[in-house]
């Protein structure tokens, strides 16, 4: 593995984003971007098993997650936001790129698989889709509202086993290496989750509502495999339905995952893997 940051400008201010790398430096790049609260760590397991196939993988921390920069107005933290971030690094990698999206991470593909003279050869959205429903954005909106401290990693790892339960079934291993980059140091003792808690700032500042990225969807043109937690609340079976009847788009279920399947077991790593070829 191998750290990368970059700067980038945001308003009349630059701020850093980082990555981690893993493969030879001249293969085929993959961008994995994780979810809401999470970090680029989520993806080391399938990053490993990419990189054995040949691939150049990047795992961005998005803007106020893991060990990119917090920014300095909440009302930033936005998918427009992220993607101008990323869209540094797409300008230095300058070439075709697989991406490979969870949630949010996935909302950020859409976006700039649906801009004219994009970058994306393959998409991979993880229990994201064109419509997200109101109660799944109230679930979200209500799990974002508290701000936990910790006494020990032990005391996080119970915390994501709780939180992250949709996740799938992952083992100790697994639950213990999110944990243990899941954490950083509270400025009042302790431990914090890895994240700005005011990245949730502007979703509690309406109240929540459903989401609709049906205008994105219908830009998105290049092959997509879609995946659904077989007991997700966010990618509905309706909606998965209907992405895979439009022509280039795979679908697949990951049974025991609900929001959103993490990746990490080996089915899952080869599902991805065989289709970004």
């Amino acid at each position: 593995m191998r750290a990368g940051r970059l700067r980038y400008l945001l308003g009349a201010a630059f701020h850093g984003m980082a990555w981690t790398e893993w493969g030879p430096p001249d293969g085929a790049a993959v961008i994995c971007v994780h979810g809401l609260t999470r970090n680029a760590r989520d993806f080391d397991a399938l990053a490993q098993a990419l990189a054995a196939r040949g691939r150049r993988v990047l795992c961005p921390d998005l803007p106020g997650r893991g060990e990119s920069d917090w920014l300095p107005d909440p009302s930033l933290y936005a998918p427009p936001v992220y993607v101008a971030a990323l869209a540094h690094l797409l300008a230095r990698l300058d070439g075709p790129v697989d991406w490979v999206g969870t949630s949010l991470g996935g909302i950020c593909g859409m976006m700039v698989a649906a801009a004219a003279g994009q970058p994306i050869r393959r998409l991979v959205l993880n229990d994201i889709g064109p419509h997200v429903p109101q109660a799944a954005m109230a679930r979200i909106h209500d799990y974002l509202a508290d701000s936990p401290r910790f006494a020990d990693l032990g005391a996080v790892e119970a915390h994501l086993r709780r939180v992250h339960a949709p996740f799938g079934r992952l083992d100790d291993r697994q639950w213990a290496h999110l944990a243990g980059h899941s954490a950083r140091p509270a400025p009042e003792g302790g431990l914090m989750l890895h994240f700005d808690p005011a990245i949730a700032t502007p979703l509690r500042a309406r109240p929540p509502e459903a989401l609709d990225l049906s205008a994105l969807w219908d830009r998105v043109a290049v092959p997509v495999l879609a995946i659904r937690g077989a007991e997700s609340d966010l990618l509905l079976p309706e909606s998965l339905a209907a992405m895979a009847a439009r022509p280039g788009v795979r679908v697949a279920e990951v049974a025991g995952a609900g929001h959103a399947p993490a990746l990490m077991d080996r089915a899952q790593m080869e599902l991805v893997a065989d289709f970004l070829g």
